[in-house]
């Protein structure tokens, strides 16, 4: 029999009933709930950060204070110039 072809009477398993392929899912699996939890605590940690004490740990005591955080994002006063620009271009 040339090498590589199986004798007609030997049984195979189809690819998705195998061992190796419900260990496959399995770790699969394990690693969608391992990334779940995963990200559930990052969410956690993050939240529990006081910024101040990372400011004073990566650069020294000598900062004591941290700039005020600007009001927004800019984001609403961006939308608000388009908004003024679209209402020109049509003459309203």
């Amino acid at each position: 029999m040339p090498a590589g072809r199986k004798q007609a009477d030997e049984s195979e398993m189809p690819q998705s009933d195998s061992p190796e392929n419900a260990l496959r899912l399995r770790w699969v699996e394990t690693w969608r709930r391992a990334g779940e939890e995963l990200e559930r605590l990052r969410e956690k940690e993050i939240a529990s950060i006081d910024t101040q004490e990372a400011v004073r740990q990566i650069f020294g005591s000598e900062v004591t204070a941290l700039p005020p955080a600007p009001p927004t994002s800019g984001l609403v006063e961006q939308q608000a110039w388009f908004a003024q620009v679209l209402r020109v271009r049509r003459g309203l």
